[in-house]
């Protein structure tokens, strides 16, 4: 398994209302093993840190033409540990699996992810995916935190922390190449201001943990942020990418 994400930077308790990012696969994978590219975020309170869920596109061989879309997360070590509840999707999936549903992505199209407060429970976190060709926007499902409904004392609306976009792959090491690219990453706080992204941080799956080396991060031309997997690492862990002018 390989992974790389671009991280936000920003103050650590900066509270956010909604986090969006824009996806697209410009080169697909060509093997049956699970592809996911996620934008993920962590859920806060008034106490702390509860949670946290992940929105995407998948490669899944479950699902029609290996096409996915997914909504789901856990809730904190302190907060239990568990699988998030939520909501039932209009989307089609299996019983077993609510947070996976099936979505028509196409490679080289560009889809829109958004991650706000629900407009119909309090509490509760709604992800959705906008085609941006044809601006049809689908509703994956809201997400629940592990204290629904509300209790006495929490903060019903919350914030979100922490936000990040990554590539998580189960193909091997020497699978062939696949490029994503993030563009127009967005935040705003509570206030509803948006907050400048000026740059993003690479971190990289360690070896140890199952990393392949042969992962890599870059800017392109337009700004966007291209992960690459089965590729000569050309950024090192920890480096601070900095976007270009003329790209939000």
């Amino acid at each position: 398994m390989s992974g790389g994400s671009g991280r936000r930077e920003g103050p650590g308790r900066l509270r956010l209302i909604e986090v969006s990012a824009t996806l697209e696969v410009l080169v697909p994978p060509r093997v049956r093993a699970l592809y996911f590219w996620a934008l993920q975020t962590d859920f806060g309170d008034g106490r702390g840190i509860w949670g946290g869920g992940h929105a995407g596109l998948q490669w899944n061989a479950r699902y029609p033409d290996g096409t996915a879309v997914n909504w789901g997360g856990y809730a904190s070590a302190e907060a239990g540990g568990a699988v998030l509840p939520g909501s039932e999707s209009t989307l089609t999936g299996f019983p077993d699996d609510p947070n996976t549903l099936a979505y028509p992505w196409l490679p080289g199209r560009a889809y829109r992810l958004r991650v706000s407060r629900s407009p119909a429970t309090p509490g509760a976190w709604r992800a959705e995916i906008t085609d941006v060709d044809s601006a049809e926007t689908s509703v994956i499902r809201d997400l629940w935190s592990p204290f629904h409904p509300p209790s006495p004392g929490r903060e019903e609306d919350g914030y979100l922390v922490r936000p990040i976009v990554w590539s998580e792959v189960f193909a091997d090491c020497d699978a062939s190449s696949v490029t994503v690219r993030w563009s127009d990453l967005t935040a705003l706080d509570e206030t509803g201001a948006e907050i400048p992204v000026e740059a993003v941080r690479v971190n990289y799956q360690p070896a140890r943990a199952g990393g392949c080396p042969n992962t890599s991060v870059q800017v392109d031309d337009t700004g966007g942020i291209l992960q690459v997997t089965s590729t000569p690492r050309l950024v090192e862990q920890g480096t601070l990418l900095r976007r270009r002018a003329g790209e939000r």
